[in-house]
């Protein structure tokens, strides 16, 4: 347990963060398994609607440092690699 009230006060802060990064990587984690279920339908429409919103998901979780940079590009290209195989 902290003993100093910075330390206190960083043990808090490091709860919140914790939870905020949680739900945004549940939500990473859901979005791609949307993505696999439209692939898995073959709906080019649904199969753009849910690519998009993985991008988009992603680049919010990368604003706020959950992901890197070439994290986000290397999944989509994966994502999109995907789309042309099928």
């Amino acid at each position: 347990m902290a003993n100093h009230k910075s330390a206190k006060k960083r043990a808090i802060q490091n709860k919140i963060k914790n939870s905020i990064n949680a739900q945004y990587l549940s939500k990473v984690r859901t979005a791609l398994n949307s993505f696999d279920e439209a692939l898995k339908s073959k709906k080019n429409e649904e199969i753009q609607k849910s690519l998009s919103a993985v991008n988009s998901i992603m680049a919010k979780a990368l604003k706020r440092g959950i992901f890197k940079k070439e994290h986000l590009s290397r999944k989509l290209s994966s994502l999109s690699n995907q789309i042309k195989k099928n």
